[in-house]
């Protein structure tokens, strides 16, 4: 049963996202769609993966999310030259303690922007498994927890650029979602060149939200409600990747997992206490292209995973009617349960 605490929260949660919203798209202009799904990441407890060529400004919005928040920062520049223990910590000999001292690493923060993450081999990538998914560290056998909220944003250039390596597929499958910031339009661009011409926008952007603020958001995504139709929708899609002929690994439970949580997230910040099967569509290609992994014939086809993910979209039925939603949802008599009519593509 929703409780007027529980709708206060998703009140006050679309006040702190608009104010949070408003600072980054001062700095990124003309991607709001772009800046959508990153907060929706957030808010859903997600790690995002920001791939595109060098230039289009994808440190610039991990920076510029970061910056809006009043949270603990790291920063990782990943180089071929860099070390696992670089980003997890490392123990250290104290001489007066006569004891070893644990010295945590850049991971050790609540928002980590991963900069140019595949020009670091596999094995130090390989350093953020556990912390992404478990959202802590073993270093010497001791586990040490980290911060709340925790957040992976990592930018990364196609595979084609030179120095790059690819991700492990363990190492994709834990980002929720990957977003493709790509070129502005003319007149985005020609307000870029006006305000950042002369100095950067990151420099007088402010903090808009608290820490404590987005734990307590997360909270409130958390609560969202999502029928039996649309969970069995989430699982039809995914389910639908692993059995696809163009499709050599499809996606995992934990895609579903993720797709599920982003589709509260997203519901959420469109003020609805109730997810729909349009928040999994307009998600579905964010959250499981990048883990699906092409077949030889596919790839000489030149079928991307983002076509195949569409075209499951339009091939799985969309769930036409669900069960009543729980008491203090709102309904609209002639509607489906989900307080609209139902819908088919």
């Amino acid at each position: 049963m929703t409780t007027y605490d529980e709708r206060a929260s998703l009140t006050d949660l679309t006040a702190t996202v608009d104010r949070v919203r408003s600072s980054v798209e001062e700095v990124i202009e003309g991607k709001p769609e772009v800046v959508r799904l990153s907060l929706t990441v957030l808010l859903a407890e997600g790690h995002l993966l920001i791939e595109d060529v060098p230039g289009v400004g994808k440190t610039m919005l991990a920076k510029a999310l970061a910056r809006s928040i009043d949270c603990s920062v790291r920063r990782i520049q990943f180089t071929p030259d860099l070390l696992p223990s670089d980003i997890t910590g490392v123990s250290i000999w104290d001489q007066q303690r006569r004891d070893f001292e644990f010295k945590p690493g850049a991971i050790f923060a609540q928002i980590v922007i991963g900069d140019e993450i595949n020009r670091a081999s596999p094995k130090t990538q390989s350093a953020l498994l556990e912390s992404m998914e478990e959202r802590q560290v073993t270093i010497d056998g001791k586990t040490y927890e980290l911060p709340s909220p925790f957040m992976v944003v990592a930018t990364q250039n196609p595979m084609e650029m030179e120095g790059t390596y690819p991700l492990p597929e363990a190492q994709r499958d834990r980002f929720m979602a990957r977003v493709s910031v790509g070129y502005p339009s003319a007149d985005a661009e020609l307000r870029m060149l006006d305000v950042h011409g002369g100095v950067s926008p990151l420099e007088d952007l402010q903090p808009v939200a608290h820490a404590h603020e987005i734990v307590k958001l997360v909270e409130a995504v958390r609560g969202v409600h999502v029928s039996e139709a649309v969970r069995r929708y989430a699982v039809d899609l995914v389910g639908a990747t692993r059995t696809h002929p163009d499709l050599r690994l499809g996606a995992s439970p934990r895609a579903t997992l993720h797709l599920l949580r982003a589709a509260k997230a997203s519901a959420a910040l469109s003020g609805r206490e109730y997810a729909l099967p349009d928040d999994l569509q307009a998600l579905a290609v964010a959250v499981l292209a990048h883990r699906l992994l092409p077949t030889a014939q596919a790839q000489l086809n030149r079928r991307t995973a983002e076509q195949v993910v569409e075209e499951i979209l339009q091939r799985t039925p969309v769930p036409a009617a669900a069960p009543p939603p729980p008491s203090g949802f709102p309904t609209v008599p002639g509607t489906s349960a989900y307080g609209r009519p139902p819908r088919r593509l």
